[in-house]
């Protein structure tokens, strides 16, 4: 019994971070009805940027420990939102009005490029992500977290807050929102619907990146191909939430990081991803739409 608290525990931390990323996938496919298979390659790519400014603060001197972490996370997010908005104006913006076919192999596409991009210059080695926070370890009866574990769930319970704030409070969530339910009448009312899709496309890639950063300090290792599974998981979070809705996605973030964690304490590690797999079929024979989607009839 101590064992499966423990794994629950850790699962909820595995799992904020899976809701960081599906964030990302269910705002964009909520707004354009896309699936951005190359989110994982953003969350890789954020990772890495942030492994560069946090050695580059320590060769110079700067920003020690958990300031150059920050820091460096501020600045990767700040990046990859660039990076997210230049692939939507490059590759996806070019395809909108063409078959969602097209739209999903050209995604499938970017993603395999920027991780050969990544593995072109910066070779597939994996590399030692810096320790800018020293690990410490706390005991509250048979439970154990790491002040790591503490900062990945405060950093992305704080993100997911700040994203439906945006969301619900601002201008452009409100946008957002009329440009989900129709993109057309959007536009008459007056709304940029590019300027919009942009921004979503900023948000999700700097919730990734933060992710990746997060992960990287967790587990103390990035590669390039590290976004693959990651962003493969996300997604099926996003479908297992009800895919669109932003909640969904964070629920189904925090449900696919302890069945993972869970599969692991009953002993099924090596089959933990199937079981992952297995359990979003299940819902959605149950429920189509995921966990929190509405079926929607459409007419012919």
């Amino acid at each position: 019994m101590e064992v499966m608290i423990q794994q629950l525990i850790n699962g909820l931390f595995l799992g904020s971070i899976y809701a960081l990323m599906a964030l990302g996938y269910t705002m964009v496919y909520g707004i354009i009805k896309l699936i951005n298979f190359a989110h994982g390659e953003i969350y890789m790519i954020g990772s890495f940027i942030g492994y560069f400014l946090i050695n580059s603060f320590n060769t110079w001197g700067i920003l020690p420990n958990a300031w150059g972490f920050f820091i460096a996370m501020i600045i990767s997010m700040a990046a990859s939102a660039l990076l997210g908005v230049v692939v939507e104006f490059l590759a996806y913006r070019p395809l909108r009005k063409s078959t969602r076919i097209a739209a999903l192999i050209t995604a499938i596409g970017v993603s395999y490029l920027l991780q050969n991009v990544m593995i072109y210059f910066f070779s597939p080695d994996t590399r030692p992500f810096p320790q800018a926070i020293a690990r410490k370890a706390f005991s509250i009866g048979f439970v154990s977290v790491s002040n790591i574990q503490l900062l990945i769930l405060g950093i992305s319970v704080s993100l997911m807050i700040i994203l439906q704030l945006i969301v619900q409070k601002t201008r452009m969530g409100k946008a957002m929102r009329a440009v989900s339910v129709d993109t057309d009448a959007a536009q008459l009312m007056g709304i940029n619907v590019n300027r919009t899709i942009s921004f979503t496309f900023a948000l999700g890639s700097a919730l990734a990146a933060a992710g990746g950063m997060l992960i990287g300090l967790y587990y103390n290792s990035i590669d390039p191909m590290m976004g693959v599974a990651p962003g493969l998981k996300s997604f099926v979070a996003a479908v297992l939430g009800g895919i669109g809705i932003i909640p969904g996605a964070a629920l189904g973030g925090f449900a696919i990081g302890l069945i993972e964690t869970m599969s692991t304490a009953l002993g099924f590690s090596d089959y933990k991803d199937a079981l992952v797999y297995a359990v979003l079929i299940i819902i959605l024979l149950i429920r189509p739409a995921g966990i929190l989607g509405k079926n929607i009839k459409e007419k012919v």
